[in-house]
This record gives structure tokens, C-alpha cells and sequence, in this order.
């Protein structure tokens, strides 16, 4: 005859429903990775290194982009990198873009980059800065679906603008 302690069953049990709740647990964020990484991300980057740090106008970065929702709104950024040196607390750039089959638009925008009381606008690291503003007030609906290019020139007085290093244009579909 063996003996068995009233208390054996029911850890018996508290240990299998631990076991299924964390199997049940992991399947669910299984599930939940799989999803999110499944989905496209409609997000385009893209960043034009600045050779020397020295943006000369005649230096125009230049790119395309794919847009095939045609319904859908977007937000669209300059993204500029420049060092902590750069000596203006503005920017003024020439941005140009191209719908397909039309002409390129140009618009001249101004960004703020910071301010002498409370300093650099953006993301810092060491002498390094960068900042992505919006290039419109509002979400933007791209009315063609096609190929768009854009391109980006430094109109400020000085030629070359020294300590700029990289400027580039961000996309990005509204959800």
C-alpha cells in the first residue's frame, strides 16, 4: 500500500495549468510577431550624403519614389543631418517634385533647425544633429500613382554651406 499526500494532485494540477498558460502565452505572441512582421510597412527613405560637409548649390541630391495608393494620404519630411558647428539656426532649401508626366514643382521651404535660447531642434549624438520636418502643414494625397521624383538644393547665401551632412527626403503612408 503506498501512501499519498492529499497535497500531490493538486500541485499536479497548478503545474500543468502554469504549463498551458505559458504555452498558450507564447502561441499568442507567436501569432502577434507573425502578423506585424507580415504587414509592408509603407515608409520610403531615402538620404544623400553631403561630400566634405560642404553642400555647394550647384550639388543637388536627387531621387524617385513609388507611389501605387492613390487614395491614401501621406506625410512627407526633409530629413537633414548636420554637425553642431553648422552656424545657422535656419535653412533655406529649393525642394522640387515631379508627379509622373507633368513638369517638376518647385517650392522654396525654410526650416528651423534651433534656436540660440534653447538650441538644436531633433535628435543629438556627440556633434551630431538631426531633424525631419514636415514639408507641408497636412497629410498629402499623391493624385497619380506612378514613379515621383523630387530633388533638394541648398539656397543659402553661403556657397559652399559647410558642416551639413546629409539630406534626404521621408515618406509615409498615414494609417
Amino acid at each position: 500500500m503506498t501512501l499519498r499526500s492529499k497535497t500531490a494532485p493538486g500541485m499536479y494540477n497548478t503545474l500543468n495549468m502554469k504549463k498551458q498558460v505559458r504555452n498558450t502565452l507564447g502561441f499568442c505572441f507567436f501569432v502577434l510577431f507573425f502578423i506585424t512582421g507580415c504587414r509592408q510597412i509603407d515608409l520610403y527613405e531615402k538620404n544623400t550624403a553631403i561630400p566634405n560637409y560642404s553642400w555647394s548649390a550647384s550639388f543637388i541630391p536627387q531621387g524617385s519614389f513609388e507611389i501605387k495608393d492613390s487614395s491614401s494620404y501621406f506625410n512627407i519630411y526633409v530629413v537633414l543631418r548636420h554637425t553642431d558647428t553648422y552656424k545657422y539656426n535656419n535653412i533655406w532649401l529649393n525642394v522640387g517634385l515631379q508627379s509622373p508626366g507633368d513638369t517638376m514643382y518647385y517650392q522654396k521651404v525654410e526650416l528651423t533647425l534651433g534656436s540660440d535660447a534653447e538650441g538644436w531642434e531633433g535628435v543629438g549624438m556627440n556633434d551630431i544633429w538631426e531633424v525631419r520636418k514636415p514639408l507641408t502643414d497636412r497629410p498629402r494625397r499623391f493624385v497619380k500613382p506612378g514613379t515621383y521624383h523630387y530633388s533638394i538644393q541648398q539656397i543659402m547665401r553661403d556657397d559652399p554651406l559647410l558642416h551639413v551632412m546629409s539630406v534626404g527626403l521621408r515618406i509615409q503612408k498615414m494609417n
